[in-house]
């Protein structure tokens, strides 16, 4: 994997949303859980070709709102408009296009990861042929490729997630979805795992990353912030801090500001 700087934006990036392309649109998506409501009137948009980031301390409804976008449970009210049509009438496109990781393995641990990958590549309708032709070109890309014949059990974290990556993405989705896909992983994996997403969306994929790990967020990445089950703000991650002086990611999360810090009297002499 090329290395990919994570920090600094790239100019062509920091442009306006508004005109860009969004591949998935939510407005007005509410939910409860009994009298709980879980999501309050959402609106998001999912922009092609990019790295969007779903940001939310636990409990925020980052979960319910990547298990109604993933169709794992039924939406009560709001609209989805996937590549210009409402869901209703796209939910076989959608789905087509769509790749998922969860936050917990979905691997058969006894098989190895040839036999697991050439699984779901039967079940997407693939042939023998493709699938082998696929999967060697995601493990390839992943850097996994001399793993096909180890069973998963003996793979750590990282590669077990590398694995997931490379099934969700055999069938040449336009749309992938992790959830909380880091959780466990140590910096360095972590670290590698979004530079390569980040350059797979500049091959257009389009990414639904949801995460509370501020670190995993690059400078130009479209950004949405939950709160409570609402929408507290949402942008290019370096254009929100610059729209909200004195904010960082972290402060716009938890709803506290950054405590002040008074200069030191070494500042205060030269000011």
């Amino acid at each position: 994997m090329k290395p990919l700087n994570m920090t600094e934006p790239r100019p062509e990036n920091l442009t306006r949303l508004d005109q860009e392309t969004a591949l998935l649109s939510v407005q007005g998506l509410n939910h409860h859980y009994g009298q709980r409501q879980a999501l309050k009137q959402i609106d998001l948009k999912l922009y092609q070709g990019r790295f969007n980031a779903l940001l939310g301390a636990n409990g925020a409804g980052k979960s319910t709102l990547f298990n109604l976008l993933a169709g794992l449970i039924r939406r009560q009210q709001g609209e989805l408009v996937f590549n210009g049509q409402p869901l209703e009438r796209a939910t076989p496109d959608y789905l087509c296009n769509l790749g998922i990781v969860f936050q917990q393995s979905t691997l058969d641990p006894d098989l190895t990861v040839s036999q697991n990958l050439h699984y779901h590549a039967s079940l997407q309708g693939m042939s023998r042929r493709q699938a082998k032709q696929r999967i060697t070109e995601e493990l390839t890309r992943l850097e996994l490729l001399d793993r096909l014949k180890t069973p998963v059990r003996q793979l750590n974290g990282g590669h077990k997630r590398r694995v997931e990556i490379a099934r969700a993405l055999l069938h040449n989705p336009a749309f992938l979805m992790l959830d909380e896909a880091t959780a466990g992983l140590d910096i360095q994996t972590r670290q590698q795992l979004t530079r390569y997403l980040h350059q797979r969306c500049e091959e257009g994929l389009t990414v639904l990353w949801t995460t509370h790990l501020l670190e995993e967020i690059a400078a130009d990445d479209p950004v949405t912030i939950l709160r409570q089950g609402e929408v507290i703000c949402a942008g290019i991650h370096q254009q929100l801090l610059q729209q909200n002086p004195g904010e960082t990611l972290a402060s716009l999360l938890n709803g506290q500001k950054p405590p002040h810090k008074s200069p030191s009297p070494e500042r205060e002499a030269a000011l």
